[in-house]
């Protein structure tokens, strides 16, 4: 290949030192000439999503050795946010993305790579994968760990979010902490991404939807023999992709996005496919705005009830068609001449098997007309807020109640447990924002507490935090502009009624105008050092979300 990117240290009198380099790896002259590929793992121990990846690279690697290519792995950063759900370790997950994105940029640029395998699994690994695949835009292709086998419990089929739920059941007293330790063993028997509709496994989703992955490679699970084949025919293809010339941004369009979204909308995706997918599409040069997410979504068929939003867990998905079923099924509002690392959209549609139709429902027996997700707006958030549309009770889309207020999610979970929390009301937990938290935290600790405890059904939470995808219930976050950028919900006192209409999309915050700005006042007043300590990590993520914040 005289064009290929590697040849800038591979070929030329000067780069004989660059050669002697490779030679010391065990490449031979002859291997020089082949299409160098990066095999961009995201293996370690600590993550069950991630620690079956290093066996499936090493079927990644044999594809791309049989296809003519010579394959170089690598490892970036992991974080689990199931792990770091209720402490201070939440504030790196988001922050980890952006790190994750950058050092694979380093990698494939300073080692000229002619092309890209990423094995992905985990919330902020493939979002940060698809950023850095976008960004240096070299013939790219996704292979996904895949999901856990569910657990199952004197018949019940559970996951994640329902250990968590048993945990505010037995704050309420209504099982025994040994039958907690009992589902505790049993909730999570094998390695791979949590079996429910998290982030992880919703950007997996949307990898194969844009066309970055093979047919199945999301919901195929780690530990199946067909997972190893689909590496193995990855690293053929990536061989393949370079040969044609064809990168991310040749696949990933206004179009494949929109495409993304409406397959996430219809199955009850995580509130984080809008904050990942607003950075995606910037980084492939498209504009998206909250506004055209919200229409996809209102014009998306809800067809898949996946948990936590019913009982279905996300490997269940795999056996009933896996996202080529759900293309199929939404085919008359798919864009199917998309390009895909194989052909088209609509090529995946002609071969999809839909084995169950209730699992994944055609688009006439939709369980909704409408998506999974919904942007509000109002005095409460001028800038707009997202709730899992799909995990709230409709006797819940109207609510109006006092509200009860805290300054970090912490303070919510120890009332939560004290029982201190009232039918009816609204609890609010602010300064929990990219720049607040720092780093956005997830509030999945206090939203499991209060579906376990039946406060879900009466209650509503309000924040400018954010929500894992295992979030059922009224939860409304990404308030925008959070409290540290002196958004409204800076001012919420204790007892402020809140109005909450998720029919039509409205927040609002029942304090005159008048008596906000006098608060605003008495706060810039009483402004006060704080002694938070912000690691130097944390401290970059918030001057760059700054940055980005002032550009916008």
């Amino acid at each position: 290949m005289n064009n290929k990117i590697s040849n800038q240290i591979v070929s030329g009198i000067t780069r004989g030192g660059h050669r002697a380099l490779l030679h010391s790896l065990g490449i031979s002259t002859e291997d020089l000439q082949k299409p160098f590929v990066a095999i961009v793992n995201s293996w370690n121990e600590i993550v069950p999503g991630c620690a079956p990846l290093k066996e499936i690279a090493e079927f990644v690697k044999r594809g791309v050795l049989e296809a003519g290519g010579i394959p170089f792995e690598f490892c970036t950063i992991g974080v689990c946010d199931g792990l770091t759900q209720g402490h201070s370790g939440m504030s790196y997950s988001l922050p980890s993305r952006d790190l994750i994105a950058d050092s694979i940029e380093i990698m494939l640029r300073a080692h000229c790579f002619d092309g890209a395998v990423f094995l992905g699994s985990c919330d902020k690994i493939t979002p940060g994968m698809l950023i850095a695949a976008l960004r240096v835009n070299i013939p790219s292709i996704f292979v996904q760990s895949g999901p856990m086998l569910n657990g199952m419990y004197k018949g019940h089929k559970i996951s994640l979010p329902s250990l968590r739920e048993y945990a505010g059941k037995y704050i309420d007293k209504q099982i025994t902490q040994e039958e907690l330790a009992k589902i505790e063993l049993c909730t999570m028997p094998t390695l791979g991404s949590c079996a429910m509709l998290g982030t992880a496994n919703s950007m997996s989703c949307v990898v194969e939807t844009l066309g970055l992955s093979l047919p199945l490679s999301s919901t195929t699970p780690p530990f199946m023999s067909q997972k190893r084949q689909e590496a193995t025919k990855a690293g053929q293809q990536i061989v393949k992709l370079i040969l044609n010339n064809i990168n991310p941004k040749d696949i990933v369009t206004k179009k494949s996005i929109e495409n993304a979204l409406r397959v996430g909308y219809a199955i009850g995706s995580s509130t984080n496919l809008v904050l990942h997918m607003a950075d995606i599409a910037s980084e492939a040069d498209i504009d998206l705005t909250l506004s055209e997410m919200d229409y996809l979504s209102a014009t998306t068929p809800y067809i898949a009830k996946i948990h936590p939003s019913q009982g279905v867990p996300f490997n269940d998905l795999h056996y009933a068609g896996g996202v080529p079923a759900i293309l199929k099924s939404l085919q008359t509002i798919i864009n199917t001449n998309e390009r895909t690392v194989t052909g088209t959209v609509q090529s995946i549609i002609d071969n999809a098997e839909w084995e169950d139709k209730e699992i994944i429902r055609p688009m006439e027996k939709a369980f909704n007309q409408h998506g999974a997700l919904k942007v509000l707006k109002g005095t409460l958030a001028p800038k707009g807020a997202v709730v899992k549309l799909s995990g709230v009770d409709p006797d819940m889309y109207i609510h109006r109640g006092p509200a009860c207020v805290f300054e970090n999610m912490e303070a919510s979970v120890e009332a939560i447990k004290a029982h201190k929390i009232k039918p009816g009301s609204v609890i609010v937990i602010r300064n929990e924002g990219p720049i607040g938290g720092p780093g956005m935290r997830e509030m999945q600790l206090v939203t499991t507490l209060l579906v376990g405890s039946g406060l879900s059904n009466t209650t509503a939470l309000v924040t400018d935090g954010r929500f894992s995808g295992a979030t059922r219930g009224p939860c409304i976050g990404h308030i925008s502009p959070e409290a540290a950028l002196n958004g409204p919900i800076a001012y919420v006192k204790d007892g402020d009624f809140i109005s909450i209409d998720l029919y039509n999309g409205i927040l609002s915050l029942e304090v005159p105008e008048e008596e906000l700005c006098q608060r605003r006042q008495q706060k810039n007043d009483n402004v006060s050092t704080s002694s938070q300590i912000i690691s130097k990590v944390l401290r970059k993520f918030i001057t760059n979300y700054k940055l980005e914040h002032e550009e916008n």
